[in-house]
């Protein structure tokens, strides 16, 4: 559906996007992820052809944005972060005048306009100013727009930012539904919001794509533990004894905790399991759990972790380069 293919966004000596390259397959939502300033926005904007590329390219259902940018463009809706409306028109008037603008044949141009303001919940606003609309009605005047003539490609730049939890949550299912018909990159700082309706994610950390996969798979592949806390009816220092002849486990804490239990945090490698064994131990010693918990890696925790990493590897890079110079003084 979309082919990006080592794509470079250079402004003087700044590289905004440093070779990225990717797939974006058909009736799936994609998640792009990434700090303020990782090129999120600039790789959108590429796609979408309101960027050009310093190089590489970008295919659009088999269009080159470059080569064929109508037949590119017309492939895709596109939702900036801050929707492009004119303030002193009505919805209707602004959705006509875009669909007019996107060749929407004129015969279906009305059916169309009054097709997208129902799925957005806007048909009741249709003949108020724009102006005077909330910033959430809007955001929903510009996603009528994105889906002006049915593209078969729906770009979202930080679609529910400024949002109140209402509006948020009756985004997102209106997002989650366009995956029937539409093919869905989402742009978000709300990492919850692109787990609950993402199937894939595409991390970007220093406008290099660091991560690409599914957010199940990015935490199982972070995952480089299992990791336990319990909660024991027992003696501190004889439970602190019984852990630690446990050979499988490894970074054992063992701590009080409330009400009179003891607090016991232990790791194993990823394919090892040793709650039976666990178990067994503490019925013999006579120590009752009360409670016990694994830990899962969150899009949160790998957001961080691979945004770090490359952070990381960015000022190690610039040290080597400073002691490089200062040999040569």
């Amino acid at each position: 559906m979309i082919e990006v293919k080592n794509l470079v966004k250079q402004y003087g000596e700044f590289r905004a996007v440093n070779d990225i390259s990717f797939t974006i397959e058909e009736g799936k939502i994609y998640g792009f992820l990434g700090p303020n300033g990782a090129g999120k926005s600039t790789t959108m904007n590429m796609i979408t052809g309101y960027l050009s590329p310093t190089s590489g390219t970008v295919r659009v259902n088999g269009y080159d944005i470059a080569d064929e940018p109508e037949k590119a463009k017309s492939q895709i809706g596109y939702l900036p972060e801050i929707p492009p409306v004119y303030p002193d028109m009505t919805p209707q008037e602004y959705l006509t005048f875009a669909g007019e603008l996107k060749k929407v044949p004129k015969k279906e141009l009305k059916a169309e306009v009054e097709r997208v303001m129902e799925l957005t919940g806007i048909s009741h606003m249709r003949n108020r100013l724009i102006k005077n609309l909330s910033k959430g009605y809007r955001q929903r005047v510009g996603f009528s727009c994105a889906l002006l003539g049915n593209p078969k490609i729906i770009i979202l730049d930080e679609p529910t930012v400024g949002l109140d939890p209402r509006q948020i949550i009756e985004i997102r299912s209106l997002i989650q539904s366009l995956r029937e018909k539409h093919t869905v990159i989402l742009s978000s700082h709300i990492l919850s919001e692109v787990s609950a309706v993402c199937d894939n994610i595409l991390i970007i950390s220093k406008g290099r794509l660091v991560a690409s996969d599914t957010a199940e798979n990015l935490s199982r592949l972070m995952q480089r533990a299992n990791v336990y806390d319990m909660l024991i009816q027992g003696e501190k220092e004889s439970l602190r004894k019984i852990f630690s002849e446990i050979q499988v486990l490894k970074n054992i804490r063992v701590e009080d905790a409330a009400a009179g239990l003891i607090a016991v945090h232990y790791e194993t490698d990823e394919k090892i399991d040793p709650r039976a064994v666990v178990f067994r131990i503490l019925a013999k010693a006579d120590y009752p759990i009360m409670e016990l918990t694994t830990s899962r890696v969150s899009l949160e925790d790998v957001f961080m972790e691979l945004t770090n990493q490359d952070e990381q590897a960015d000022v190690k890079e610039y040290s080597e380069g400073e002691e490089k110079n200062a040999g040569n003084l």
